[in-house]
């Protein structure tokens, strides 16, 4: 067992954040379709968050926003002229493919990548797959500046493997950390890797939802287990429940959270639940620790009052103590049966004993809650020396950061200013400066 640490990447909100509605099965998304944003309360909002936590001694970096508007996108079907010309034209003919090319979803790092720690790949180096996201169009070009970001945050190949993504092909559907989690005694010990997925491609006969789209498939998840060079004997598949997916649970991570050994789940969550918890069981019994589920009834949350909260949608973080702390958004408060919930669950003298709250109101009407905004990355000492430091959350980082969202970001965006030639200009001036306050020059091929 090596000493380990996991540090949490946050997505840094970028300069374009916007209610574009795109992400059909994403019930928040759909709710706040063309309704004006704050980029800059949203920015404020997550810098506020990582501040917080980094100050309670857990570990925490950032994640660069991607460049928007995707002109590459835009000029790949059809649009052309200048920059200007190439916005007029597309929100003329075909607005809603100007609003993929604005999408504010790279903020939700969950599904940025899914992330194997070096104590459980063959080679001993920690793997990352960026997700193709290739079941909307407006999330389907994000894993190429995924990709870049990752290798060069983690440039280091003694340490660090970073794969291109798998095949963007309906069977291959992934959507990287926000369908997958880890089970261990320590961060820095063998684990479990739990990958859940909502359809199988090549099996018509399994579950599968009527409503919306399962956007991960079995066959991706046994790719990047396989890629990731993970042990069988270590590696759980199990099925979402088709009925939550159609309810708006697009991802497991609305659903389930999983920190350690315990897994905080809604009972609906898994098509065959006392099969799911058995193999868990089993394979983190075959490395020596006690896996233990905190099951929550439909009677006490509904599935309905868990998405409209996003109650699983939050972190679950281990605290030197032992126990550990759930960061959830203020809509857990405000919900009656969720509150209730809560209030019961940290005095009942279980593992979870701490709730953190947070206002992530700009992120939440967008569709994603603590969790999305997340990737979990476990690193030893030494491989956290080896990745590039400039993105790691300190007070002094916080402040410059503060300062550039105040200086570059507005206080409003409405859905005609998508066709405003000086918001792309203004977003592009944002992200040079961010290179040289996070030390990563080049980090943007602006095209």
């Amino acid at each position: 067992m090596r000493n380990a640490r996991e540090y949490n990447f946050d997505g840094l909100v970028g300069p374009s954040h916007n209610y574009a509605g795109l992400s059909f099965g994403n019930v928040a998304s759909f709710s706040n379709v063309r309704s004006a944003s704050n980029p800059r309360q949203a920015a404020l909002q997550g810098l506020a968050k990582m501040r917080a936590l980094a100050a309670r001694g857990f570990a925490q970096a950032v994640m660069p926003p991607q460049a928007r508007p995707n002109f590459r996108l835009l000029r790949s079907l059809g649009f052309s002229g200048t920059d200007a010309d190439v916005l007029a034209q597309a929100w003329r003919e075909a607005p809603v493919v100007l609003s993929c090319a604005w999408s504010a979803a790279p903020m939700w790092t969950a599904n940025a990548a899914t992330v194997s720690p070096s104590s459980d790949t063959r080679d001993g180096r920690v793997h990352f797959t960026a997700a193709n996201l290739n079941n909307k169009l407006h999330r389907s070009e994000e894993h190429v500046q995924a990709t870049r970001t990752l290798r060069a945050i983690f440039a280091d190949h003694d340490h660090f493997v970073v794969h291109d993504t798998l095949p963007a092909t309906p069977a291959f559907g992934d959507e990287g950390a926000a369908n997958h989690t880890r089970f261990a005694a320590d961060h820095g010990a063998p684990g479990v890797e739990f990958f859940v997925y909502g359809r199988v491609e090549f099996d018509p006969s399994a579950p599968a939802p009527k409503k919306y789209p399962a956007r991960q498939t079995l066959e991706a998840s046994q790719a990047v287990a396989r890629l990731h060079g993970l042990d069988p004997v270590r590696t759980v598949f199990a099925s979402q429940n088709p009925d939550v997916i159609d309810q708006g649970v697009f991802h497991n991570d609305v659903i389930a959270v999983g920190n350690g050994n315990v897994l905080f789940y809604h009972e609906q969550a898994f098509a065959d639940e006392a099969a799911t918890l058995e193999a868990l069981r089993r394979a983190a019994g075959g490395i020596g620790f006690e896996f233990v589920p905190v099951r929550v009834d439909g009677g006490q949350v509904p599935v309905t009052d868990a998405v409209a909260s996003y109650l699983f949608n939050s972190q679950l973080l281990s605290k030197p103590d032992g126990k550990m702390a759930l960061v959830v958004p203020h809509e857990c408060r405000e919900n009656e049966a969720v509150a209730r919930y809560l209030s019961g669950l940290v005095a009942g003298g279980g593992p979870i004993d701490e709730l953190i709250e947070f206002d992530l109101r700009q992120s939440m009407r967008n569709g994603g809650g603590p969790a999305c905004l997340r990737l979990r990355v476990a690193l030893t000492d030494e491989q956290a020396a080896a990745m590039h430091g400039g993105v790691i959350m300190t007070e002094a980082l916080y402040a410059q950061l503060v300062e550039w969202v105040e200086k570059h970001y507005r206080d409003r965006v409405e859905p005609k200013d998508l066709m405003d030639p000086q918001l792309a200009i203004e977003c592009h001036a944002a992200l040079e400066a961010l290179e040289r306050i996070i030390g990563l020059p080049g980090l943007y091929d602006f095209g």
